[in-house]
């Protein structure tokens, strides 16, 4: 039985432009394009293809109709709080920007997938 919080793993049946349209046993459900990334999602094809499988956070449960609200994005990240590190000390501008080139491009390749 699902149930609200479970993380499951459900096929991709069909895109629309507000979200991905899955399945899970006699169950139906609808991945939000708001729920499947916390960056932009330029083009919600790229995420999956119809067949795939791919795992999701129950969000709601409607038992009447066996329809699901899922999230890909909270069953990915479990939504972890990240502190940054601080150092002491100085360090100059243009040894930092490439840093944060890198860091800002690695970000924008993981909300890409």
């Amino acid at each position: 039985m699902i149930k609200k919080g479970d993380i499951i793993l459900v096929e991709v049946t069909g895109f629309t432009s507000y979200g991905v349209f899955v399945k899970k046993d006699d169950y139906t459900g609808l991945i939000h394009i708001s729920e499947i990334s916390d960056k932009f999602v330029r083009d919600i094809n790229l995420f999956a293809s119809v067949g795939d499988l791919v795992s999701a956070y129950v969000i709601e449960i409607n038992e009447e109709q066996k329809q699901l609200t899922l999230s890909y994005k909270l069953c990915k990240s479990k939504r972890q709080i990240i502190v940054s590190e601080f150092k002491i000390g100085f360090e100059p501008f243009k040894q930092r920007l490439s840093k944060m080139i890198k860091q800002a491009k690695k970000e924008l390749e993981e909300g890409a997938q």
